[in-house]
Order: C-alpha cells, then sequence, then structure tokens
C-alpha cells in the first residue's frame, strides 16, 4: 500500500517552539506550589464516577435488596469499594479505612429503618401516590433522601468530601440539595422537591414536609466576618409544613413545632409553635376591555 505523500517539508523551528511550549507547560503544571488546587490534591480527588456508582448501588441496596444470597455478596463487595474509596481521600489523624468501613456497615440496617419511614411519609403525604413501589422507584425526594442518609452517616464518621460528592451526585439528578452535615428526622417528606436546599446545620425534626423551592439557608456574612463552624441554618421543629418557594434564613431561626409557612414566605426570625405564617397577597389590578379596544380584542392597555 502506497505511503500517502507529505504536503511539504515539516518546518524543523516551528516543532522545536512546538516541543519547547510542551516542555515548559508540562514543567509548569508540575510545579508545586500553595495555591488552591495544590493544596486540594493534597487532600485527595476520589474519582467521581466511582463515589457516585458506590453510593447508588448502596442505595439500591438499602432500598431493594434483601435477597440474602444476594445480599452476602453484594455487602462484601461494597465494604471493598468503601476501604478503596477511603483510601483516596486525606482522613484525619486517628481515622482508618477499614475501622471506618466496619463501623459504616452496622449502620445499613439503622438507614433501610429511616428510609422505610420516608417511604410511608411520602405515600401519606401524596395523593398521587398509587403504590410504595411507585414511590421507591420514581420519585426524586426518595432518591435524594436515600443518597443523604448514607452519605450523612459516613459524615458523621468523620469521613471528608466522599459524603459531599455523594449529595451533589443527588443534587445533579434530583435538583435536592442536601447537605451531609444536615440533621433530618424521621418520616420527612419533599413534594415535589426541585429547587429545595437544606443547609449544613440545619436541623429538622420528624414528621416534617416540605414543597418545592424551599430553602432553608445562611445568611450572608458581613466584611470580615466568619461563620464556619457555627450554626448558620435554621431549625425546623417537628410536625412543621413549608410550602413551596419559602426561604428560612439564620442560625437562631427556629420554626415551632406544628406551624405552618405559606408559600412565598421570607423568614430571618423564630416563629413560635401552631403558628400560620403566609405572605400578605399582592393586590391585583384587573382591566376590563371597552367599546374602545374592539380594535385589538386581544391586547390590554396597561394604563392602570
Amino acid at each position: 500500500m502506497a505511503t500517502r505523500p507529505l504536503r511539504g517539508s515539516p518546518d524543523t523551528s516551528k516543532l522545536e517552539d512546538l516541543e519547547d511550549a510542551v516542555q515548559s507547560a508540562i514543567a509548569a503544571l508540575s510545579s508545586s506550589g500553595d495555591d488552591a488546587l495544590t493544596k486540594a490534591a493534597g487532600e485527595g480527588l476520589p474519582d467521581r464516577g466511582e463515589v457516585t456508582d458506590w453510593v447508588e448501588r448502596t442505595k439500591r441496596l438499602v432500598l431493594t435488596q434483601g435477597d440474602r444470597s444476594a445480599l452476602r455478596s453484594e455487602v462484601p463487595h461494597l465494604a471493598r469499594r468503601l476501604y478503596a474509596l477511603l483510601g483516596s481521600v486525606s482522613l484525619r489523624d486517628g481515622l482508618f479505612p477499614e475501622s471506618i468501613a466496619a463501623r459504616f456497615l452496622p449502620r445499613l440496617p439503622a438507614i433501610r429503618s429511616f428510609l422505610s419511614e420516608d417511604v410511608e411519609a411520602a405515600y401519606e403525604g401524596d395523593p398521587a401516590a398509587k403504590s410504595y413501589a411507585e414511590i421507591v422507584v420514581s420519585y426524586p425526594s426518595i432518591r435524594a433522601i436515600a443518597i443523604y442518609r448514607i452519605a450523612h452517616e459516613l459524615h458523621l464518621l468523620g469521613v471528608p468530601i466522599l459524603p459531599r460528592m455523594m449529595t451533589e451526585h443527588a443534587h445533579d439528578r434530583t435538583g435536592i440539595d442536601i447537605h451531609p452535615g444536615a440533621r433530618i428526622g424521621r418520616r420527612i417528606f419533599i413534594d415535589h422537591g426541585t429547587g429545595v436546599v437544606i443547609g449544613e446545620t440545619t436541623e429538622i425534626g420528624d414528621d416534617v414536609r416540605l414543597y418545592q423551592g424551599v430553602t432553608l439557608g445562611a445568611r450572608s456574612p458581613r466584611h470580615g466576618e466568619t461563620l464556619r463552624g457555627r450554626k448558620r441554618h435554621p431549625t425546623i421543629e417537628d410536625g412543621v409544613t413549608i410550602y413551596a418557594g419559602v426561604t428560612i434564613l439564620g442560625g437562631e431561626t427556629v420554626i415551632g413545632r406544628g406551624s405552618v409557612i405559606g408559600g412565598n414566605v421570607w423568614l430571618t426570625d423564630s416563629v413560635p409553635a401552631d403558628s400560620k405564617v403566609i405572605a400578605e397577597p399582592p393586590r391585583q389590578l384587573v382591566h376590563r376591555r371597552s367599546d374602545d379596544d374592539e380594535e385589538n380584542p386581544h391586547q390590554l392597555h396597561w394604563d392602570i
């Protein structure tokens, strides 16, 4: 087979310039420094695909797997993969991958118990739910909560980075952003869920119901103020219902037991137990078409 002829001779000097540029880029990128990216590399950069695959398999196990023979193969497999993932991050002194994995596995039954109650809460709280199976396989809130509950246990064990990667994976897939450090009680129900944000130091009691677009967030720090390590997000007590579009901010803000927060409310102050908070509805101005409008019957005159 004939070789394709070259379109002219290569320019040796330009090739040398290219090689010099390659070597210069390699030298610059490989040099150590004190910048944020170098620090991140030193802390460990786990493979995103490995982390998401592990948490998805663990989620399936706690939500759907009850066959003993399948569990005998799957649980050891997940344990080995967790051990490997823990070896990819920088653990604080006194923590070891094998001990963390050994402490995490016995928590799987408790995670399943919590999730069973979350599914029950969804079935009781959503008239559109036709079956428990529908909730388990199709509700984005159950997917997000399941991943949160797995990640939260690892967070409590002192695992860095991995729990946040897991809940951010859930955020990407569901639009529900729950920090693994948040404390969430039993039987939570997030209806629809798109746009829900639950910050790191949020505390949520039992039997709480949230709708789409709810933000449980922190106030922006004042100039020079640091909030790291402090409670920055609100406390939601038992039996609270928070409707769509609500924003509740601040670590000292407490929504009292049994309260109902109506849609589109903005709160930075605490609310007593058994309160009902609603936003004053805007005044609607209605313009009726007159005889002068007959030429353009579908056009409103904005003279109101």
